[in-house]
Parts: structure tokens; C-alpha cells; sequence
């Protein structure tokens, strides 16, 4: 009798392990599912987060893009408006309708003094044009551009300019070494009108894919904290103009003192190849 109640008790103690590890089992694979799903949420979150930014990062870039060419136009427009218009203006003044009743000698004169103007107007015309893509820019690259930028600057005597690439081979897309050039050629204007620099130097090399054009000065400057000031005042349209062509070209901008030669600093930085958002 003893003996079958210890087979009976044996038998519930190991129908209560078995029922216990189910349960364990029960519970183990109920918080797996818990901890799968939960990581589902998290990763779907995590990549919905990211597909927003990239969202916001393009609608920046191409509203970037799309200011950026509305002040070229606006910029043209002006330039045509306020030289062109007038120019064209005085040659209609002086072919008017009374010109044929004019002497032979009042004839040739007044023939002579419109093509001199419209000879100004080729010549302007020709300066927006080569504004838009210097010729050595679309000929030779962008190291050839700000090398032919430099020479002049070092020229008038008012600063020692120079530049180095290390790698005049290494070439951007075109529309990025246009833009780039627009960046310097900004940079360089700000830092020849406010800085009072004796010199100015740009070095340019290459990290993996990216492309680094650093400008460095010995006059007063500014640092990141006064140039992200400066891009959202009324004032600061150069300034504006530099922060929204680093965003179309994917690159990225930055202003700071080497605090120990004192010296100020402006690093662009560019990707080689397309940013793909």
C-alpha cells in the first residue's frame, strides 16, 4: 500500500514538472514574441524616424536649391535691368527716328557713338556670361578657377593670396565645382573687405570621397557660433547665399581660430559623388 501511494505521489510530482516546464515554456515563448515584437516597434519607429529625416533633408536641399537659383535670376535680372536697359535705351536715343534727317557728318557720329555703346553692352553681357561659368572654371576645373582668382588678388598688391591643390586631377561634378567657386569667391570677397588680412592661403585635398578646400587668414574673422547668427539676420544674404550652396552640393561649412597661431579658418568640405537621400 505504502509503495503506491509513492508511486502516486511520484506520478503527481512529475505531472506538476511537466505542467511547470509547459508553463515555463508557455512563458518563455510569450516573452519572446513579446520582446520580437517590441523590437519590431522600435526598428519600424527607428526606420520611419530616419525615412523623415531624409524627407526633411531633401525638401531642405531643394528648397536650398530653388532659393538659390532665384537670386542668380533675381541677381541677373538686375544687372540686365539697371546696365543693359539703359545702355540699349541711350543706342535707340541716338538711331531714332530723326536720324535720317540728320547731316552726313551728325549721321556717322551719332553711328559712331551707338556702336561704341553697344560695344559696352557686348562687353557686359560677356562679363554676366563668363559671372555665370568663368571660362577656366568650365575649361580647366576648379583648381585652375581659384589658382586664376588668386594670381589676381596677389597681383594688386593690397594681400599676399596663394593657393595649393594637391590633386588638380581630382575633379567635382560640374555643377558642385561651380558652386564651390561661388562659395569662394564669397569667402574671399568677405574676408578682403572686413578683415584687414595681410594674407590669405587655400589648401585643398582629398579624404576617402570627400573633397577639402580650407581658407585661412591672419585678420579678424569669425567662428561657427556667429556665422549660424549671422545666416538668420536680415543682413547676413552672403552669408545665406554660402549656407544654401553648401546644402545643394550635399557639403558641409565651417568657421572657427586656431587658437594657437590665431589664425582664422574656413573648411568646406564636399562629397565627390551624389548624396543619395
Amino acid at each position: 500500500m505504502f509503495f503506491l501511494q509513492v508511486i502516486n505521489t511520484g506520478a503527481k510530482e512529475g505531472e506538476i514538472n511537466v505542467v511547470t516546464g509547459s508553463l515555463v515554456m508557455v512563458l518563455s515563448v510569450f516573452f519572446l514574441v513579446m520582446f520580437v515584437l517590441y523590437y519590431q516597434r522600435r526598428l519600424l519607429k527607428a526606420n520611419n524616424n530616419t525615412k523623415r529625416l531624409q524627407e526633411e533633408r531633401q525638401a531642405n536641399m531643394l528648397r536650398a536649391s530653388i532659393k538659390f537659383q532665384e537670386d542668380e535670376r533675381n541677381r541677373i535680372a538686375a544687372d540686365l535691368h539697371d546696365n543693359a536697359g539703359p545702355l540699349l535705351a541711350t543706342v535707340r536715343l541716338y538711331l531714332n527716328e530723326g536720324f535720317v534727317n540728320k547731316d552726313k557728318p551728325a549721321q556717322l557720329q551719332a553711328i559712331y557713338n551707338a556702336r561704341q555703346i553697344i560695344d559696352d553692352t557686348i562687353e557686359f553681357l560677356r562679363n554676366i556670361s563668363h559671372g555665370l561659368m568663368p571660362p577656366t572654371l568650365k575649361n580647366f576645373g576648379l583648381g585652375s578657377a581659384v589658382t586664376n582668382l588668386f594670381e589676381k588678388i596677389n597681383g594688386s598688391g593690397r594681400m599676399a593670396a596663394t593657393s595649393r591643390f594637391n590633386s588638380y586631377e581630382e575633379k567635382l561634378e560640374p555643377e558642385k565645382e561651380m558652386l564651390c567657386f561661388r562659395v569662394i569667391q564669397e569667402l574671399v570677397s568677405n574676408i578682403i573687405k572686413h578683415s584687414n588680412a595681410s594674407f590669405i592661403h587655400l589648401i585643398q585635398n582629398r579624404t576617402g570621397d570627400v573633397i577639402n578646400l580650407m581658407i585661412q587668414h591672419d585678420g579678424k574673422g569669425i567662428t561657427q557660433p556667429l556665422f549660424d547668427k549671422l545666416v538668420v539676420e536680415a543682413d547676413g544674404l552672403g552669408l545665406k547665399n554660402i549656407e544654401n550652396r553648401m546644402k545643394v552640393i550635399g557639403g558641409t561649412i565651417s568657421f572657427y581660430k586656431d587658437v594657437v597661431d590665431g589664425i582664422y579658418k574656413v573648411t568646406m568640405s564636399v562629397p565627390m559623388r551624389k548624396v543619395h537621400s
